[in-house]
């Protein structure tokens, strides 16, 4: 039986117990981790999404996860950072403890949705590619590493606003990490090479993957496992320097024969079309997908900050923004 000041719904063959306040509820979408959906909040008379977690104390490893992303998304406060607005729980003992529910604004689509659906523009992917560097500096600058950034964990509203999503991977940087984090096509190598000290960097790793995809309209590196990841990573990037492989102590791929590689970004750049100015932007991700970022451990290196943000409109001010975070 739900609290009396529950309601039970059932939503894709899952029941959701949810307070009386949230109504008309309707599945958005669904992973791994847990299922979303959209609600009425008659409290305040908003849209809200309600995450329901799945399985969150079934395993030490889900504890963990559901632990993480409370505490991450409790202490966040920033406008490119989803904010958390409510959690609950149906249950009325200790013993009957096993579902939490998260409740944050909703928003319209992710990138994974929109760049399926729609031909981006040069000034839309510098709009949102700035939000999310934003956002990461804001995340950086607390010692935390996101660790899973991917299209569909961006949400993007009408207004084209931006905000990064789901905290369940993300650590802060002193401990001591693992290599089973982040989906594939959006890892960094240093993660599939199994080394335990990687840092930021690896985020931005990501969002070179994701600039990318927004500027061609296709995934960058979709390895269908993590050799043919890493064959991917090579064949356009080149092979990674010693320093980087000498920092590589796992003894599973310590004896992996690694090739020598020539750097092909270039074909990458010519794969735009010719209105798009690759000249001013290839510093960009150029400079996220270097595989040197292992040695330089920036938190944001300022190369991301490149001439790509000089157009951004009187109305923005880069330079001030990140400043402010």
């Amino acid at each position: 039986m739900p609290k009396p000041d529950f309601h039970t719904i059932e939503l894709n063959k899952t029941e959701w117990e949810v307070p009386k306040r949230y109504t008309m509820l309707s599945p958005v979408g669904s992973g791994a981790y847990g299922q979303v959906c959209s609600a009425m909040d008659k409290k305040t008379n908003t849209k809200v999404a309600i995450k329901k977690l799945a399985r969150p104390f079934q395993t030490h490893i889900h504890a963990k996860r559901t632990y993480r992303e409370l505490r991450m998304l409790k202490h966040m406060d920033h406008e490119n950072i989803i904010g958390l607005l409510d959690v609950f729980t149906p249950s009325t003992t200790f013993k009957d403890f096993q579902d939490v529910y998260l409740v944050t604004p909703l928003m319209g689509a992710d990138l994974n949705n929109i760049v399926k659906t729609q031909k981006l523009t040069d000034d839309h992917v510098q709009f949102l590619i700035y939000q999310v560097l934003r956002g990461l500096k804001y995340i950086h600058s607390a010692g935390i590493i996101h660790r899973d950034l991917k299209p569909s964990n961006i949400a993007v509203n009408e207004d084209c606003e931006l905000k990064i999503l789901d905290f369940g991977l993300a650590r802060p940087t002193e401990s001591e990490m693992t290599g089973y984090v982040a989906t594939r096509w959006y890892r960094a190598p240093e993660i599939m090479l199994n080394w335990m000290h990687y840092n930021q960097t690896v985020d931005i790793w990501s969002v070179g993957c994701i600039m990318a995809e927004l500027l061609t309209g296709r995934t960058l590196f979709p390895g269908a496992d993590h050799i043919q990841q890493l064959n991917l990573i090579m064949e356009l990037l080149g092979t990674p320097p010693q320093e980087y492989l000498n920092r590589i102590t796992s003894e599973s791929v310590s004896c992996v024969q690694i090739p020598s590689l020539p750097s092909n970004i270039l074909s990458l750049c010519s794969s735009l079309p010719p209105l798009r100015k690759w000249e001013k932007t290839s510093a960009l991700p150029q400079s996220c997908l270097s595989m040197q970022l292992l040695s330089k451990h920036l938190c944001l290196p300022i190369t991301l900050l490149s001439v790509f943000f000089c157009g951004l409109g009187k109305c923005l001010s880069v330079r001030g923004a990140c400043q402010n975070g």
